[in-house]
């Protein structure tokens, strides 16, 4: 069957399973393991809905010994996708009812889906659900789609957030995947909480202007102009939050945090203008290809110090980037490289970039026209020695062609031509988050 595509979202149809796919180039052969990406894709037959509330899908990629030994995409079969309703006969929303569509990580040996608006969803190692995972009835909120392991501890934190007090709660597994603490952190509204960061010692939130209305239909946030924009410094051992009043923004997605030789707490995330968060949630709501680039969405850095109170912010790149990612051994660390997504202001010419925090030195990597490059996911080498040592996984769709490949860069030379390129059997449309699964950590 041919696919016409008419956008970069454009939804596939059903479930397949490929094997020994094509590859140019050489898989380097220590890549033994399984990269999944998540995303929306409605059921055939659907009205169209936000892209955050359709149900989601996983794409896997199987590589070992230098091969492509499987593609194949799932959705992910929550109790809302079976035709489960939201809330249950007395009114209290169920958290099994979900879509599970943005993201999918690994933590003890299994493999979850995840959405801000419910519980994960297990899946096994061939894609299969396995079903809604309350680790043995401890989790009684929502969880966050962007939790954060801990590289020293391989703790994950996380947090979930309601339209209900609590409005927010953290929470923290043990390296086992037991959950071991759920702490409610006091804040005076619910806001769309979309991502939060950690560094050695302190938990980061963001408390920004992007506010629950009961009044609004489908998706029931709006910007407000009455919220305070503010970060919070959370100590992790326990203690008040510390909060910092900032400039009106939104920020979807941290690039990473740290802390400095001064004890201040350095936070590196994209941050939206209320101009360009409302163009992107409008484009976003009507499952449109974007416009041309608008209003400032930039890679931006708060440095926030507990001692004083005080905080400063200042853009880090003038690109319009998103989808930051680290190297996962670096989260809450000092680090210096993310990579993103993005291109120069005035154009719509999609990169893949390497970006120097430190010396604020951008590196590209380069697509055809027609093409869209997923967020770049950083494998580490197995025998590195340096922050950037290893490689970038992304998935980059092609609309005029129909045809999607899985691609490999060196990390530490993005601009170079892929190490590797894995020819998929069908197109996968643009997506959300992904993970690159390890076949040490036994999945």
């Amino acid at each position: 069957m041919t696919l016409t595509v008419e956008s970069h979202y454009t939804p596939v149809v059903d479930e397949i399973d490929a094997f020994d796919l094509p590859v140019d180039g050489v898989l380097p052969p220590e890549l033994s393991g399984r990269y999944l990406r998540n995303g929306p894709n409605p059921v055939p037959g659907a009205p169209p809905r936000h892209p955050f509330a359709e149900p989601g899908m996983v794409h896997g990629v199987r590589i070992r010994d230098g091969r492509a030994l499987w593609y194949r995409n799932r959705w992910v079969r929550t109790s809302l996708l079976a035709g489960a309703p939201r809330e249950r006969a007395d009114g209290s929303r169920d958290l099994a009812a979900c879509t599970a569509n943005t993201h999918v990580i690994e933590h003890a040996g299994r493999i979850f889906a995840l959405v801000e608006s419910g519980l994960p969803y297990e899946l096994d190692g061939d894609l299969t659900t396995v079903g809604a995972y309350d680790f043995g009835g401890r989790l009684t909120t929502a969880m966050t789609a962007h939790p954060k392991a801990d590289p020293v501890t391989g703790e994950l934190h996380f947090f979930g957030y309601g339209t209900e007090p609590p409005f927010l709660t953290y929470h923290r597994l043990s390296a086992a995947g037991e959950l071991v603490e759920s702490r409610e952190v006091d804040v005076p509204a619910a806001t769309m909480m979309h991502d939060f960061a950690i560094t050695e010692d302190y938990v980061v939130w963001l408390d920004l202007p992007v506010v629950h209305d009961k009044a609004i239909r489908g998706l029931r946030f709006r910007w407000s102009e009455t919220h305070e924009a503010r970060l919070g410094v959370m100590p992790r051992a326990g203690g008040a939050v510390r909060w910092f009043s900032i400039d009106p923004c939104y920020v979807f997605h941290v690039g990473n945090a740290r802390q400095d030789a001064q004890g201040r707490v350095v936070l590196d995330a994209v941050r939206y203008e209320p101009v360009a968060f409302a163009r992107e949630w409008s484009v976003r709501a009507l499952e449109v290809e974007a416009a041309p680039p608008g209003p400032s969405r930039r890679l931006y850095r708060w440095t926030l110090d507990p001692v004083t109170g005080r905080a400063s912010e200042s853009p880090v790149d003038d690109w319009l980037l998103e989808f930051p990612t680290v190297n996962d051994n670096r989260v809450g660390l000092p680090y210096r490289f993310l990579y993103l997504v993005g291109h120069p202001d005035g154009t719509d010419e999609q990169r893949i970039v390497r970006l120097d925090t430190a010396s604020g030195v951008r590196e590209v990597h380069s697509l055809r026209p027609g093409e869209l490059a997923g967020e770049a996911v950083f494998v580490p080498a197995a025998d590195g020695v340096n922050e950037d040592d290893g490689w970038l996984i992304s998935i980059v769709s092609n609309r005029n062609t129909a045809t999607s490949d899985l691609v490999v860069l060196d990390a530490t030379d993005v601009r170079a031509a892929p190490v590797a390129t894995v020819h998929l059997p069908r197109w996968v449309p643009a997506g959300f988050h992904g993970s690159w699964i390890a076949d040490e950590e036994d999945v």
